[in-house]
């Protein structure tokens, strides 16, 4: 990360560990550790759920939105606490309030801004709201915290 608050792709791709086609942050901007994030996401006509919702009128579903925003906030959580998401993974705990205000297209930028409303331990409560050329599209409040990965079990030897 940059001086100036900024995470690239590169870095999203070493501290999620969502991958294609559901990584649904391209890159954030405005980190504040502990505090807050702005995740963005390039709505391309090349998603995979376009051709089912909808061939006609194609919009993004509003559960993928939430997902996006709760993504950006486990980046935040992950930058700020420096998970490591070989043996650690950031889990989505609840979401309340949810509004969808406007639909996402292809060729829209969603903006996701996640403020860290309270924190305990491994355990961050947000509050999420993406803007669409600077208008509200969704909003919603959620939770999520830092669960360890079962590592397989080593087979006996023969």
């Amino acid at each position: 990360m940059s001086e100036d608050g900024k995470i690239d792709y590169a870095e999203v791709m070493r501290r999620l560990p969502h991958r294609y086609p559901f990584l649904l942050v391209d890159k954030a901007e405005e980190f504040v550790p502990a505090t807050s994030i702005v995740g963005i996401k390039n709505v391309t006509h090349n998603e995979p759920f376009f051709p089912g919702h909808f061939p006609i009128d194609p919009v993004m579903p509003g559960v993928l939105i939430v997902e996006a925003m709760a993504q950006t906030g486990a980046l935040l959580m992950s930058k700020t606490l420096d998970v490591a998401v070989a043996d650690k993974v950031i889990m989505f705990m609840s979401i309340d309030g949810v509004r969808f205000r406007k639909p996402a297209r292809p060729g829209d930028q969603l903006r996701m801004q996640v403020k860290v409303i309270k924190a305990r331990g491994d355990a961050y409560k947000f509050r999420g709201e993406t803007f669409i050329d600077g208008k509200l599209a969704a909003e919603a409040e959620f939770m999520a915290m830092v669960v360890t990965v079962p590592t397989p079990a080593t087979e006996p030897a023969a």
